[in-house]
């Protein structure tokens, strides 16, 4: 673990060194205006109304230091190695179903966990952002992205190495709003051209 952090601490300063530049696109995903929020979350917020509200913790995006980087590393790399991954079909019987994992869960649960033991470790909700993304094979996924000050940082499910937005694989679609965590918002990729989408619609 502590190797993961130093060597995530060394890729974290060379994009503060500029490397995102030489891909010109910027560190923080461009927004396109309001959107639908996926079907699951809509539930989720019917179900857990007091986690969908609009945020009052200041639209200043997340300081990233040190102290506050090694943070996102543990809880990302905590979630990802201690709950099961398993669907919501074979937890609860539909194809869709979006909560809070305590052993098992997919990968909007693992997103939903993240979000939540950062939010208790100090990370204003207004910075903390469920995104649906397309991956490579044309299948809908759901990640947390971390709004800082260096940048749109992804804490996926499917590796512990937490990456710049724009060092993914993925498409971005949406997420939701810095405003509001019961609204979401069109994402301006400015690399696909792919318009199919996944399940998470």
């Amino acid at each position: 673990m502590q190797k993961t952090i130093r060597t995530a601490l060394a890729a974290l300063a060379f994009t503060a060194a500029g490397t995102v530049s030489a891909f010109a696109l910027p560190a923080n995903m461009q927004s396109l205006g309001a959107t639908n929020p996926p079907v699951g979350h809509y539930d989720y917020c019917k179900r857990n109304p007091s986690d969908c509200q609009p945020n009052t913790d200041g639209q200043q995006a997340y300081h990233l230091d040190e102290a506050n980087w090694k943070t996102i590393l543990r809880i990302n790399y905590n979630v990802n190695t201690t709950i099961k991954p398993m669907t919501d079909q074979e937890l609860y019987g539909v194809e869709e179903y979006w909560a809070i994992p305590t052993t098992a869960g997919d990968c909007e649960d693992y997103a939903l966990l993240k979000r939540k033991l950062l939010h208790d470790a100090g990370v204003p909700y207004s910075d903390l952002l469920m995104t649906v993304v397309l991956q490579p094979n044309g299948e809908g996924h759901a990640v947390l992205t971390v709004r800082t000050d260096r940048g749109d940082f992804v804490l996926d499910n499917m590796r512990t190495k937490v990456l710049l937005w724009s060092e993914t694989e993925y498409r971005f679609l949406k997420r939701q709003a810095t405003d509001n965590s019961a609204r979401w918002v069109k994402l301006d990729d400015g690399r696909a051209t792919s318009t199919s989408v996944g399940t998470l619609r």
